[in-house]
């Protein structure tokens, strides 16, 4: 049952951070000037469902030995904020500037969310790898897309 909850929170703000981003994809992020290394919009769908699953199974595996109230599991649920505000700061408020320093602060909380779990159970850390990487490619595209755009 904890499993399918975790799965439910991250999809849950893995929709509402969809809600917040694709009334903005026509005709303001679509009118931006990109990177040539953007990747074309179809990939992130798929991309962000397969992380938002690997984020569930890992705070369920987190849950499971340290309980819903410990500082790895705060740090989970502090970086899931984090995400779904990354998408209002820069698709709502159409801002990538102030969503540049938003993603910052969301990348040092997965940074420091996959070492706490890492140390709870290791695959737990695995599992956010991949989203690490994922939002230090993101962080760099919000940087470009910011300073192309200014």
């Amino acid at each position: 049952m904890r499993l399918i909850l975790c799965i439910v929170v991250c999809l849950g703000a893995a929709g509402i951070g969809s809600l917040l981003t694709t009334p903005a994809l026509r005709p303001w992020y679509a009118s931006l000037s990109k990177p040539s290394w953007t990747p074309p919009n179809w990939l992130f769908g798929p991309v962000w469902t397969i992380l938002y699953i690997a984020m569930a199974i890992a705070a369920w595996l987190v849950w499971r030995k340290v309980g819903l109230t410990a500082a790895p599991m705060q740090l989970f649920l502090l970086q899931l904020l984090f995400n779904v505000a990354w998408s209002a700061v820069f698709f709502r408020l159409r801002s990538p500037g102030p969503a540049f320093a938003e993603i910052v602060m969301l990348w040092f909380a997965i940074l420091a969310t996959t070492i706490e779990f890492w140390r709870v159970v290791p695959a737990a850390g695995w599992l956010l790898l991949p989203y690490l990487i994922w939002v230090s490619y993101a962080t760099a595209l919000n940087f470009s897309i910011w300073r192309l755009n200014a």
